[in-house]
């Protein structure tokens, strides 16, 4: 699949600030993303408007991680900065985001605060150098919360998340990403919608690398009745989640009508795990906005939040069984 647009397209998806990984979160649809966190740096748009933009993920974990291994060193802003070369103010906007960081320099500071060859080290390391590579996804015009998703999946090596009203992105069909985006956005033309479904699909090609991304979902049994403009559509959504159910690195799991009160009361989430504590995210969606959780004790909340729905859900292969008896009666 070819994952380049031309200019024309790249305006287009530009105006659609954010639909993400289940065509829940729709930014306003106008020619700047509206940043859910104000913690970056002004830039101009056109007509001359300005808004705030907003460090990535990455940039923040990173910087993070680091001012955490500096502290465990007992180390100042200032002794850093005698014993490295680099400024303490240099440091100082490297932790709090507000700056990109060098490898060379990331490297210099793991190995100050004793962490060179760790896990940790290692995996700051390729925070910092992928950070400067370019994913496919970059040949779009995306929101930043959306290509902060991206990358961030390309990276993660586990993803739990609950959805109670739409197939997660990362299991949808083509038919069915187009049907949902088309329905949430809803003034969306089938020109603006083409390159969104296009980078969805791309999207699914962690679930096939050599070394797959761990993908648990729990979707809601309301989202398995949902009527698409065509039945065919649905049929071939369940259809899908069967098939790719196949693979052990992925579990689906439905939360049935009649589960007793649960967290996933309050909305969907989505779990990005990193197989380093302190390094998981969560990402909110919402109608107008999206949001990344990301100090560790409200990561933690939402990851027991995701246990209880587990135990509240039907088991794997009952899931699956009334995945099929769904699918048989849409024919």
């Amino acid at each position: 699949m070819s994952h380049h647009t031309n200019g024309k397209q790249n305006q287009r998806i530009g105006n659609i600030a954010n639909l993400s990984s289940d065509g829940a979160s729709v930014q306003a649809w106008s020619h700047w993303v509206q940043s859910p966190r104000k913690l970056g740096t002004h830039r101009e748009l056109r007509g001359g408007t300005t808004v705030m933009t907003e460090p990535t993920v990455r940039r923040r974990r990173l910087g993070l991680e680091l001012r955490r291994l500096r502290e465990a060193a007992k180390l100042t802003l200032e002794e850093v900065e005698s014993r490295s070369g680099l400024s303490a103010s240099k440091v100082s906007r490297i932790e709090s985001a507000t700056r990109g960081a060098r490898p060379v320099d990331v490297e210099l500071l793991i190995d100050l605060y004793g962490a060179a060859g760790t896990e940790v080290g290692s995996f700051l390391l390729t925070l910092a150098n992928d950070g400067r590579r370019r994913g496919w996804w970059q040949s779009y015009e995306l929101s930043s919360v959306y290509a902060d998703l991206i990358s961030l999946e390309s990276d993660a090596s586990s993803v739990s998340t609950f959805q109670p009203l739409f197939i997660p992105g990362l299991l949808q069909t083509a038919a069915y990403a187009r049907a949902v985006i088309g329905a949430v956005s809803m003034t969306a033309t089938t020109e603006e919608i083409s390159p969104l479904v296009e980078v969805r699909m791309a999207r699914q090609s962690v679930l096939s690398r050599p070394k797959p991304l761990k993908l648990r979902a729990i979707v809601h049994e309301a989202a398995l009745m949902a009527r698409t403009p065509d039945p065919s559509i649905m049929r071939d959504q369940l259809q899908r989640l069967l098939d790719i159910a196949v693979y052990p690195h992925v579990r689906i799991q439905v939360l049935p009508l009649h589960a007793e009160l649960n967290p996933g009361m309050a909305g969907g989430f989505t779990l990005l795990g990193f197989g380093q504590p302190g390094l998981d995210v969560v990402l909110l969606e919402h109608l107008d906005s999206s949001l990344y959780v990301e100090d560790t004790p409200d990561v933690e909340r939402y990851a027991e939040a995701f246990e209880r729905l587990t135990a509240s859900a039907l088991s794997f292969d009952q899931s699956l069984s009334l995945i099929a008896s769904k699918k048989e009666a849409s024919t």
